[in-house]
């Protein structure tokens, strides 16, 4: 079972799962194919004789290191990164090695707000901030595509889980949720 769906709950659905933005790994992409041509240009240039194939060998194994470290790296950076819009919670993983992760119950969300740059609209990318009750400060997501969309889903889906909590019949206290209306205990120990 594929990532995010092993981590579902029950009644959880997936609503958006996003990767940084593309632009993310244009750099990596663009460094590779002048990695490709260097290392092409540079083995043609290497004087015909006994030692041209082990210059060559060692050429191509400085650019797959090179390549190794400033290319496949960032890929594997940004494929490993989620950012995954539920409808119960807001999950953020990262990592290619060692993985950390994040859930933000939606009950907990009390502002979303977004930021870009000139640069930013153009290719329709920006930042993400998202403010949670009982936090020290927001929690801020970069490099986020669409995030004028993904903040207005966020709205919806923060003011959809209040109103399914509601129609449940108040106060319910489930796996998402760390807070509650009464200042950050769980219903059975504010009494």
């Amino acid at each position: 079972m594929p990532y995010p769906d092993k981590v579902l709950g029950e009644d959880e659905e997936v609503v958006r799962h996003l990767h940084p933005h593309w632009l993310t790994v244009l750099r990596p992409v663009v460094l590779f194919l002048l990695l490709v041509g260097a290392t092409s240009f540079g083995a043609a240039l290497v004087p015909a004789g006994e030692q041209q194939a082990t210059w060559r060998l060692v050429l191509v194994a400085a650019a797959l290191v090179v390549g190794a470290v400033f290319v496949a790296v960032p890929l594997l950076r940004w494929r490993t990164t989620h950012y995954v819009l539920t409808t119960h919670r807001l999950l953020h993983r990262t990592g290619v090695l060692a993985r950390q992760g994040r859930d933000i119950g939606l009950s907990r969300i009390t502002d979303v707000s977004f930021r870009q740059s000139l640069g930013d609209r153009v290719v329709n990318s920006g930042t993400v901030s998202i403010e949670t009750a009982g936090e020290g400060g927001a929690t801020v997501f970069s490099a986020i595509p669409d995030s004028e969309g993904v903040q207005q889903l966020l709205n919806q889906l923060v003011e959809e889980d209040a109103d399914r909590r509601a129609a449940r019949g108040g106060l319910q206290y489930d796996q998402y949720d760390q807070y509650d209306q009464y200042g950050g205990q769980h219903p059975t120990e504010r009494f």
